[in-house]
């Protein structure tokens, strides 16, 4: 491990990256909507690039599962059944209850410096009323929040669960929480990390998640999971 401060070599990221998390955040935000198919040609021309990289681009995101592939047809935006739904939600538990754990007994002063702005922008996102805005600052929120473990395995699953999340969100905006009640949500996790209180912090997180796949609606009531698992 290097020392605080001392240089080291700049991470070079691949033409196949950036078009990658272009794709994302397109797919993130609706631009490219569930079912909608990929254009070859088309992403070509709009992003500047060559095929060969925007394919490779595509092709992990397949692998991600935002993309499906149809033989003969070409690829098509994942589109998330109430099930999916479900499953990204449990699986976001398991992620973040894991970080969690690793927070509360690593740099507790280090995950309240950085998730403390993390809710004030969550705060004047719900002041605002802007509904894209606070989707943007609740995610960041459990980005940093995971990014807080030090673990970059979990890091990398859990951007994929966002994405995945944002696209939930996205088709299912009416049934989003009120802005005071996410606030509040995110400053009672925000909260128990300030005083310890792990076994709290476990209950928050999975109270957080299992009451969005109810407030989703998916039909299927929330799953009985043991919080000692």
């Amino acid at each position: 491990m290097s020392a605080p401060g001392q240089l080291r070599p700049v991470p070079r990221r691949s033409t196949a990256e950036l078009i990658a998390d272009q794709l994302r955040a397109a797919i993130m935000y609706g631009s490219l909507a569930p079912g909608d198919q990929l254009g070859e040609a088309e992403l070509a021309g709009q992003l500047g690039v060559s095929r060969g990289p925007l394919r490779e681009a595509m092709q992990r995101l397949v692998q991600e599962g935002l993309l499906r592939s149809e033989r003969h047809r070409g690829l098509f935006v994942r589109e998330l059944t109430p099930d999916d739904v479900r499953d990204v939600y449990v699986a976001r538990l398991a992620v973040e209850r894991t970080a969690c754990e690793l927070v509360m007994r690593g740099n507790r002063g280090e995950a309240l410096a950085r998730l403390t702005p993390a809710v004030d922008r969550l705060a004047e996102a719900a002041a605002s009323g802007d509904r894209t805005a606070m989707s943007d600052a609740d995610q960041e929120f459990h980005r940093t929040l995971v990014s807080c473990s030090g673990n970059s395995r979990l890091e990398r699953m859990a951007q994929t669960l966002l994405v995945e999340t944002r696209m939930c969100l996205t088709v299912m905006q009416d049934v989003y929480p009120e802005p005071q009640e996410l606030l509040d949500e995110h400053r009672r996790i925000l909260d128990a990390i300030v005083e310890g209180a792990e076994d709290r912090l476990a209950e928050l997180i999975e109270s957080h998640m299992l009451d969005t796949v109810a407030r989703l609606g998916t039909g299927t009531p929330a799953p009985e999971l043991d919080p000692e698992a």
